[in-house]
């Protein structure tokens, strides 16, 4: 939706949050705006009044964010093709998993781990904030923020796969079984 949505301090919320998945992420990082009940944001709220209501913001500097927040999280996404060639080219690659406990051991990308924050402690003791991360979920939505974690940990070379390992199971590894989770 993003590539023709045209963000207008008149847009609704709901509508900027579907056309730039990441704008809540970096509404709070930059403004702490929707990230709690006291900054929270109606989904038929337009920007300007979110901005209004919030030390009456710079609605320019506001869009400006999101788009620029977007532009970065484009960068982050890699098709699951790219990720499947990344991962033959370096075994030193590490494939991050962040489902649940239960869905990783019903189905996983081979030689991918569990995502822990012990994991991401454990790099960062070690010195490995240069090693190249690939992080993936069920359907893509949820591994753009656990990216940016990282990256805001230190990482360096930090990917998500677009679409999770669904989309994976589809384009590159028709062996995955493919499921559906009941509250989605």
């Amino acid at each position: 939706m993003s590539a023709t949505y045209e963000l207008s301090p008149d847009s609704a919320m709901q509508d900027i949050l579907a056309a730039f998945p990441g704008a809540k992420r970096a509404l709070f990082a930059r403004y702490h705006i929707g990230g709690c009940s006291s900054c929270a944001y109606g989904d038929d709220e337009t920007l300007a009044s979110v901005c209004r209501r919030n030390e009456d913001l710079p609605i320019d500097e506001v869009m400006d964010h999101i788009l620029n927040a977007h532009e970065h999280d484009q960068k982050l996404l890699i098709s699951p093709e790219e990720a499947h060639e990344r991962l033959s080219e370096n075994p030193d690659l590490l494939l991050l998993d962040i489902r649940t406990a239960e869905e990783y051991e019903a189905v996983k990308i081979p030689n991918s781990v569990r995502y822990t924050e012990q994991t991401l402690q454990e790099m960062s003791a070690a010195g490995q904030t240069d090693r190249e991360v690939i992080v993936y979920d069920h359907q893509g939505k949820s591994a753009l923020d656990i990216a940016s974690f990282i990256i805001g940990h230190g990482f360096t070379s930090v990917f998500a796969i677009e679409g999770g390992i669904d989309r994976y199971a589809q384009d590159v590894d028709p062996s995955l079984p493919r499921y559906r989770l009941e509250f989605e």
